[in-house]
């Protein structure tokens, strides 16, 4: 399965200068936060193929305006063609903006969804905006990954963390990495990955 993720800026690949033959095989999107609800409207309507999202820690407009045939997966785990989508969007407290948590906050949603892990056994994508803490994460209070996140790693070994939140052109960060079973991406603005059964 072809998956493209996507995050906090808008690509002008796909949107300014879109072709048809760019979304063509993907047979999911999924989005990590921070982009316009336009955007990935457009991108649903194109690619003929679901998008499922969470909330970055600028997505207060989507209160206002939802993006349309999209599915929002925050705090649930969803699941398609047999993948466990886990979503948890938002990104450490820094400023008291709209989905932004504390890590104890964080942590507290985490644990009011180990009923669904329990029952799905667990899932296999972790859908985030914000990086888990130590991986991928910057040290500013803005972009601090989340320690809870790492705890899930460990518990489960999905097989992919998919984030965003820290840009890659802040600093020399890789796209992908990998902690113990789990691949690890950054999906800042679009990458393309096959999804190995």
């Amino acid at each position: 399965m072809k998956i493209l993720v996507i995050a906090d800026e808008e690509s002008r690949s796909l949107w300014d200068y879109y072709t048809p033959d760019k979304l063509k095989d993907i047979d999911l999107i999924l989005s990590c936060g921070d982009l316009k609800p336009e955007y990935l409207s457009f991108l649903v309507t194109m690619a003929h193929c679901p998008l499922l999202y969470i909330h970055g820690n600028h997505d207060g407009i989507y209160e206002r305006k939802e993006p349309e045939g999209c599915i929002c997966i925050e705090n649930q785990i969803y699941e398609y063609k047999g993948i466990r989508i886990l979503g948890l969007g938002g990104s450490c407290w820094y400023n008291g903006g709209s989905h932004q948590y504390t890590q104890k906050e964080m942590k507290r949603k985490v644990q009011k969804m180990w009923l669904k892990m329990r029952q799905k056994k667990g899932f296999d994508i972790l859908l985030t905006h914000a990086p888990t803490k130590g991986i991928n994460d910057e040290e500013s209070a803005a972009h601090q990954g989340f320690e809870v996140f790492k705890e899930l790693l460990e518990k489960y070994s999905p097989k992919y963390h998919l984030h965003g939140h820290v840009h890659l052109n802040y600093g020399r960060k890789p796209r992908v990495t990998k902690y113990k079973n789990t691949v690890i991406i950054n999906g800042y603005e679009s990458y393309i990955f096959t999804y190995e059964e």
